[in-house]
């Protein structure tokens, strides 16, 4: 590869890293060809973008965009592959399901980079399926909200709710 293309590359690879919020490094060596399209096939069902790249180029890449943290860098040895995605629990649902499924071990985790915190080792595949994703935890916020007001129309429309209508017209009449 000409210093040109790598040059294109390690800046193409650092937009990337700057326009996905999120990305997993992970080995996907010794996978086979349907294991391979079963993968990329996932991927593209959720969403989460999938790249095979070199460790040099990509530590470069890291470099530019102020990611070189020393667990990433460290973690850039063998086969590498990224996984970018918008939301950071995405790719390791993906993960987790793809081997339940396939029953296979890889992919393997090797580093995660979700919410400016980086997560190494497959340790971390568990944590980082946990993760709530933006609207999950807005889901749970608005639930949250509803709560109190739910409860009390409940009340007015039970069975207590005609006790409480009757204090109110009580009190109401005392006040005229």
């Amino acid at each position: 590869m000409r210093k040109e293309e790598k040059s294109e590359v390690i800046k193409s690879l650092a937009d990337q890293l700057g326009t996905y919020t999120h990305f997993y490094l992970t080995d996907i060596s010794g996978m086979n060809a349907e294991q391979t399209a079963a993968l990329r096939k996932s991927c593209f069902e959720k969403e989460v973008k999938l790249i095979v790249v070199k460790n040099t180029l990509l530590g470069k890449a890291l470099e530019q965009t102020g990611k070189a943290q020393d667990e990433l860098v460290a973690v850039l040895e063998g086969s590498t592959s990224i996984m970018f995605s918008n939301t950071g629990n995405a790719p390791a649902k993906l993960i987790k399901a793809f081997r339940k499924d396939k029953g296979a071990e890889k992919p393997m985790l090797k580093a995660a980079y979700v919410d400016e915190c980086v997560y190494v080792g497959e340790g971390s595949l568990e944590q980082l399926v946990n993760i709530k994703s933006r609207e999950e935890l807005i889901g749970d916020v608005i639930a949250l909200l509803q709560s109190p007001a739910k409860n009390v129309i409940s009340a007015l429309q039970g069975s207590a709710g005609g006790k409480i209508a009757g204090l109110v017209k009580t009190l109401e009449n005392r006040a005229q």
